[in-house]
């Protein structure tokens, strides 16, 4: 009996234990794809500050320049080695740098004085500091990408809205055109021009289809989102910060331009070399300490040891290094070198400040021009809209058919892309100008 109640026991236990590790190991679903992402503009510039692939290479190369200074900078800091050796010795016994064959040996080296060697050191810290504009210069110009691609997939949405309800309109005026063809009122070339319309406003929804298409691709990329993850974006405007004087932003380029910011380093870098190199007349003086553990068996033969109270098995030997240059062609040519090498940084330098000026200036008045551009835009479609509602008003009286009324709603949709348009390239030149100021991480970020 108790092993038929064992036996049913197992039987049940069997039964439950895989159901309840399968509950138990059940994946957790995931996150549905489908459900759209709300962005803003900065969330959207925040995302990709911290997935570009761009910005993760420029770390890592101001990294690699800052292991290079380091290097450098190394040989004024305390190096210790230690090591041992064996070999085969026939006659006199010494190593090949000239010392003589030990069991252990330690060595200590610290530069203390060497003027080129520190120049070196000072110009490569100084490049560490050109990478870090190079850095910021490049999240810039990530910022300005996912910016522009972000505002420019709002326009593209906003107008694909306005082509379908024209593409409402113009099948409407094909319908009308055809009636009144075949009643006698219009001339066949009319229902060819309104077909016409039809057909091009289809041509520009397909083609503002793929452009969307494109931009959500390149944003996904860049934010790191799922490959068929969708996008909810909204319509924005850039913050008036671009809204200043020339005057006020070439200062503010200055200081925060990234071009500006590596070629003074670069500037202040060749500097310190030359000061370096022209140290290179004086003494140099490094700290070396040498201990050696000796055998014995490795002098029996030698003259160097006379009797067994000559030979020690522990040597120290402590000192200053010290080397005066009586003549030195290398150095005068390092010299030399130095100097053309800081004439062309600073050449450099002043063509850079030359450019930035008028760059801010040229995108100053473009961002006036697209101003200008966009008050256009916006009157004209005011007044659209206006010729619309009188039209509405006349159709209401019978005075216009509908035919009339749907042309005035075609023209005020163009009217609205072209404000769209405008919009944007204002918005474009506003960004440009923002990264030639240095200003762009206080709107962005």
């Amino acid at each position: 009996m108790a092993s038929k109640q064992g036996l049913a026991f197992g039987f049940l236990v069997a039964a439950i234990v895989p159901q309840y590790a399968g509950a138990q190991q059940a994946p957790v679903a995931p996150v549905s794809s489908s459900t759209p992402v709300v962005l803003t503009l900065k969330h959207a510039v925040e995302l990709s500050l911290s997935n570009s692939k761009d910005i993760q290479l420029a770390k890592l190369q101001v990294q690699a320049s800052q292991d290079t200074a380091q290097l450098t900078r190394a040989e004024f800091l305390p190096n210790l080695y230690g090591g041992s050796g064996a070999g085969f010795t026939y006659g006199l016994p010494e190593t090949p740098g000239g010392r003589p064959p030990a069991l252990f040996s330690v060595t200590y080296t610290e530069q203390v004085l060497n003027g080129p060697l520190r120049g070196l050191a000072k110009e490569q810290q100084e490049q560490v500091r050109a990478q870090r504009a190079v850095l910021e210069d490049t999240r810039n110009a990530v910022m300005v990408r996912v910016a522009s691609g972000y505002l420019e997939l709002v326009k593209v949405r906003h107008s694909l809205e306005l082509l379908r309800k024209e593409k409402e309109s113009a099948d409407k005026i094909v319908d009308v055109t055809k009636e009144r063809e075949g009643e006698g009122y219009e001339l066949p070339v009319e229902v060819t021009k309104a077909q016409l319309t039809l057909a091009q406003v289809q041509q520009r929804i397909l083609q503002l289809e793929g452009r969307q298409d494109e931009l959500e691709v390149y944003l996904r990329n860049q934010l790191g989102l799922a490959a068929d993850q969708s996008m909810d974006v909204t319509p924005e405007e850039l913050p008036g910060a671009a809204e200043q004087e020339g005057a006020n932003l070439i200062a503010m380029a200055a200081q925060s331009n990234t071009r500006l910011m590596a070629a003074e380093s670069d500037v202040k870098g060749k500097e310190l070399r030359l000061k370096g190199e022209k140290q290179g007349y004086w003494p140099t003086l490094q700290l070396v300490t040498i201990y050696d553990v000796l055998a014995k068996s490795n002098f029996n033969n030698s003259f160097l040891v006379i009797n067994e109270r000559n030979f020690r098995y522990n040597n120290l030997n402590a000192g200053v290094n010290i080397n005066v240059p009586i003549y030195s062609a290398k150095t005068r040519a390092n010299v030399a070198l130095a100097q053309v090498n800081l004439e062309a940084a600073k050449i450099n330098l002043s063509n850079t400040k030359s450019q930035v000026s008028a760059e801010v200036r040229q995108k100053s008045r473009k961002v006036q021009q697209a101003d200008a551009t966009k008050e256009v835009a916006r009157l004209e479609l005011q007044l659209s809209q206006q010729n619309l509602a009188v039209l509405q008003s006349q159709f209401g009286e019978g005075k216009v058919n509908l035919r009339d009324v749907e042309k005035g709603r075609l023209d005020e949709n163009e009217k609205w892309m072209s404000y769209l348009d405008a919009n944007f390239q204002r918005q474009q030149a506003q960004l440009d100008l923002l990264k030639t100021a240095g200003q762009l991480d206080k709107v962005l970020e």
